[in-house]
């Protein structure tokens, strides 16, 4: 490691004034350099401080529940999040504003950098979330006798070959490591066959999952009608959607449509595009019904997860753009299908276990979502098929929260 860390370093101070130039010139502004360098403010958090890192807004989502859990559990520990990109950075000042006792960015794992971040932050454990393995920052932490885990540990396939051919150099790394949990059984044996201690190795499941139904009462007036529900929907999208149920609404008269912008101040925009379908729009702010209206405009806010509960299925926007998808458990935990674009790598591996049964379907082009939606109309087996593995997946995913708290009782 002594070794690694001078490579590191050499490399680092050679290829940084590079990378900084092509930023520039690309147009791409630096962000968290300062902080990534170990050159922050020094918090005086004091000596009860639990560290959670999730890289980027995939991860940082994924850690909201267990961090407020977290606050509830220890109110005593100082919290502290980092992150590694500008977008997980605003994310978790987002919604860990009220939860968090810092934000700042994760080291570059260079020795001093390192050494700079761990004596200002001194925090009590260190959970990263998912599978990003930081030789210096794990050897560091050894050194200083602060417990390190992986927590909604996975590997992907990509990623475990790289691995593999360094497993050598990745077992004294992962050495270093107080726990590893993973996501899955399959995740499990990737890391123990790239050297993670067997003993130290074990499946949480997935963090992500621990959503929670609304038991509010939602009075639409749908009677029997089949509702599909466009959530989250960006520009571009809501033409997709509008011109979709306009053609399934001829074959399957009982269907109506509530669209739920991420933005509602495009909801104007919406109306005029839902004109040319020639069916009746209303607006859920003029306490506008399913009763006499074809189409709704969502345009409240923080109504949408609990709307879920009414729909047959829905649309999960964000994901015909390079949004990167939005969360598919708001519906799936009604135990209704998903079916989302291509744009999915904030919640890849969620769309990863959903995909693998009926539940989730990752569709490529508007067309094939029109096909897919028909076949959910159309064949009762096949869509109270797909119900069905929403419910299991469910069950099978939830639990993860409670691992790690516990685990930390074990600990602090």
């Amino acid at each position: 490691m002594f070794v690694y860390g001078i490579l590191s370093t050499l490399l680092f101070t050679i290829l940084l004034p590079i990378y900084y130039i092509v930023r520039v010139f690309n147009g791409k502004f630096l962000y968290g350099w300062r902080e990534k360098l170990g050159f922050f403010k020094h918090p005086h958090l004091g000596k009860k401080v639990i560290m959670y890192h999730g890289v980027s807004v995939g991860e940082v989502i994924a850690l909201e529940n267990v961090i407020k859990k977290t606050k509830e559990t220890f109110p005593d520990y100082k919290i502290v999040v980092t992150t590694g990109t500008k977008t997980g950075q605003e994310i978790a000042k987002k919604k860990f504003c009220d939860t968090a006792d810092y934000i700042t960015y994760f080291p570059f794992d260079i020795p001093s950098c390192v050494y700079r971040f761990l004596r200002k932050i001194r925090p009590s454990v260190v959970l990263i979330a998912e599978t990003e393995i930081w030789p210096i920052f794990s050897d560091n932490c050894k050194a200083l006798n602060i417990p390190l885990y992986t927590i909604n540990g996975r590997m992907s396939d990509s990623t475990y070959m790289l691995y593999r051919i360094f497993r050598t150099f990745f077992k004294h790394v992962l050495a270093n490591y107080a726990g590893i949990l993973t996501q899955s059984n399959e995740d499990k044996q990737k890391l123990i066959s790239i050297g993670a201690p067997k003993d130290r190795t074990h499946v949480m499941k997935n963090l992500k999952f621990d959503v929670k139904k609304s038991d509010e009462t939602i009075d639409i007036e749908k009677g029997n009608s089949r509702v599909i529900i466009a959530g989250s929907t960006h520009k571009g999208e809501n033409e997709i959607i509008l011109n979709i149920f306009k053609k399934l609404k001829e074959e399957f008269p009982d269907i109506k449509l509530l669209i739920a912008p991420r933005h509602i101040n495009i909801t104007a925009q919406i109306k005029e595009l839902a004109k040319e379908t020639y069916l009746n729009i209303g607006l859920r702010s003029n306490n506008d019904t399913f009763k006499d209206k074809d189409i709704l405009v969502l345009d409240t806010i923080g109504e949408l997860s609990k709307m879920y509960s009414i729909c047959s299925f829905a649309f999960i926007g964000g994901s015909f753009n390079k949004t990167g998808g939005h969360n598919p458990l708001e519906a799936i935990v009604y135990s209704k299908p998903a079916i989302t674009g291509p744009s999915i790598h904030n919640f890849k591996d969620i769309y990863w276990i959903l995909s693998k049964s009926k539940a989730g379907k990752i569709v490529k082009t508007p067309h094939e979502m029109e096909n897919y939606m028909r076949l959910l109309l159309s064949d009762k087996e096949f869509y109270e098929q797909a119900c069905r593995d929403c419910e299991t997946i469910f069950q099978d995913q939830q639990g993860a929260l409670n691992v790690v708290i516990d685990t930390l009782k074990t600990i602090l």
